[in-house]
């Protein structure tokens, strides 16, 4: 874990709304924390408590507006995260052809 991650971002994204929120921010430049609020049916407190844990990965950056919080996705920490499916995903590819290729060979 990097040393200026308070969290693991393994830990942040394995919760679905932590996951939905990444994803709102992923699809626009910045949001405000009203409007990410008005996209669930939780509280402001709630929502403001998964937003800490993705900030605490460095999934998240806020600022100040006045005094609105404003929030916008950092996804360079899930390049861990597509490191480790690449991984797995190449490992289960040479597994399927080494399987494809024993099943031909009892059809011979």
């Amino acid at each position: 874990m990097s040393e200026n991650r308070l969290r693991d971002v393994y830990e942040a994204i394995a919760d679905p709304t932590r996951r939905r929120l990444i994803r709102l921010l992923a699809e626009s430049e910045e949001m405000p924390l009203h409007e990410l609020t008005a996209q669930f049916p939780m509280g402001r407190t709630a929502v403001s408590k998964h937003l800490t844990i993705l900030k605490e990965a460095g999934l998240v950056h806020d600022r100040k507006v006045g005094r609105e919080t404003r929030f916008r996705l950092n996804p360079s920490p899930l390049r861990e995260v597509q490191d480790w499916v690449a991984f797995y995903r190449k490992f289960w590819t040479m597994n399927m052809l080494r399987l494809n290729q024993l099943l031909e060979e009892e059809e011979e």
